[in-house]
């Protein structure tokens, strides 16, 4: 769904002219972190439909594509559309795929149209190359790109990270900097549940790798679109889990990434190099050692180090299985939230026999739930990653927070501005974990981290 950092309103509003009349996130930038393409919400303000979803906003990469235009390459693409049967399948099957895209917004917008919202042929190349960018399958969007890029002066060596995990799927594309480092190039996450059900039926089911496959296939085109040299993808427990995780094995290996499906070891050492990486002159307080804990949807790890992995345990709970094992009522039922809380605390022996959980002096949260709790708690009008990020969450506001949650039902979870569409339903149980975890420990307070192991897994790729 691309993300959305206070910045961003203010630079496109530059890079427009003017303010932006429907809401938006960033699905891919250029060097230098501005905002390339936006993907925007089918109606504006005023409800009226918008059926532009990706829109090509860095000036000189437009009037680039507007030379183009210039040029008559409108005129002779639908020229070579009439004449190309194959051609006109593959522009007819672009503008359906982008029908169903927005419609994951809302569904009554894929009556709005194809690309830039028409049904046939072609009417703005910079509709296309945006479509193109944002992994659209999209014939006409690679033919502009190869005559207008590079857009910008690019660095090679460029990279992309894939975090499959049991309730989401994330992307990151980067670019390594001078230094060290890297900049980001495009950063996404879909909740897309691949592990519904896992926990009882120990299978991934159809509907459920139908949603992700989708996802994972845009992703990748993405990443190829900005010019990424290798796609890396990290599957956490569903996988670990699945009995017939070979579908998704097979799905990976058709798009040409590399695919680890990550043990729980594996995935407590990236977590920790993504948590800490940089943190040591981070403007937080932040003593050693830190103990990193990264709740996902069906496992939670723990690591404790300094500048690496000293001690660490992945454990069998997370979101949605903790959801799906008690959680029968919306919204829950106190003895429901009492369940989760007496599985967490006796999960949480395991973590002290494991990892000398005494010794922390930090605790580092990271992912989805941590980040969405300290979102609601600094009453943010929308998901700003700038504004959590390695922030401070004091215990008493984790569990002022997960009170309110715990007496909304799913669907007011949801409309929170802060919650990420899928994650309205398992956000108590995530929450009531992060403060067993803080209470059974001893933490008052902890650094949330909008890096973690999708960062740890990039990190990897650039040494």
């Amino acid at each position: 769904m691309g993300e959305l950092r206070g910045s961003d309103l203010r630079l496109v509003a530059e890079q427009l002219g003017r303010e932006p009349t429907v809401p938006f996130s960033v699905v891919a930038r250029c060097p230098g972190g501005h905002p390339l393409v936006t993907r925007n919400r089918p109606f504006d303000a005023d409800g009226r439909p918008f059926p532009t979803l990706f829109w090509l906003t860095c000036p000189t990469a437009a009037r680039s594509v507007s030379r183009l235009e210039s040029e008559g390459a409108i005129g002779e693409l639908n020229g070579r559309i009439r004449a190309d049967p194959g051609l006109a399948s593959a522009l007819e099957r672009a503008h359906a795929g982008y029908a169903r895209e927005r419609a994951r917004d809302d569904p009554r917008a894929e009556a709005f149209g194809g690309v830039g919202g028409t049904r046939t042929g072609i009417k703005c190349l910079h509709s296309h190359y945006a479509n193109h960018l944002a992994g659209g399958d999209d014939p006409v969007g690679p033919w502009v790109a190869e005559r207008v890029e590079p857009i910008h002066d690019e660095r090679g060596g460029r990279v992309a990270a894939i975090d499959q995990g049991t309730n989401s799927i994330r992307l990151l594309v980067a670019a390594p900097l001078e230094g060290g480092g890297y900049e980001e190039l495009a950063r996404d996450t879909v909740i897309t549940r691949l592990g519904r059900g896992v926990d009882e039926t120990g299978a991934i089911a159809p509907d459920a790798f139908a949603r992700t496959a989708e996802v994972l296939e845009r992703y990748v085109r993405r990443a190829r679109a900005l010019h990424a040299e290798r796609i890396r993808v990290g599957a956490t427990a569903v996988l670990r889990d699945a009995s017939n995780r070979n579908e998704y094995e097979r799905l990976v290996e058709r798009t040409g990434a590399e695919l680890e499906v990550l043990s729980g070891d594996r995935e407590a050492e990236l977590s920790f190099r993504g948590a800490t990486s940089g943190l040591g002159s981070a403007p937080v307080e932040a003593s050693l050692p830190y103990l990193v804990l990264d709740i996902g949807g069906g496992s939670t790890e723990f690591v404790l180090g300094s500048e690496r992995p000293a001690a660490a345990v992945s454990t069998q709970m997370g979101s949605v299985r903790l959801t799906e094992r008690h959680v029968e009522h919306d919204p829950p039922e106190e003895r429901e939230l009492a369940a989760i809380a007496e599985e967490v605390d006796s999960l949480l022996d395991e973590v002290e026999r494991a990892v000398p959980v005494s010794e922390a002096r930090t605790l580092v949260a990271v992912a989805g739930t941590s980040t969405t709790v300290q979102a609601i708690s600094l009453g943010l009008e929308f998901y700003d990653a700038e504004r959590i990020h390695r922030t401070v969450l004091a215990h008493t506001d984790a569990e002022d927070v997960l009170a309110r949650l715990s007496e909304m039902t799913t669907a007011e979870r949801a409309a929170l501005p802060v919650m990420a569409p899928g994650r309205g339903d398992v956000i108590v149980a995530g929450a009531v974990l992060l403060c067993e975890v803080m209470r059974r420990f001893g933490f008052d307070r902890a650094i949330v981290s909008e890096t973690d192991i999708l960062d740890g897994l990039l990190l990897e790729m650039l040494v």
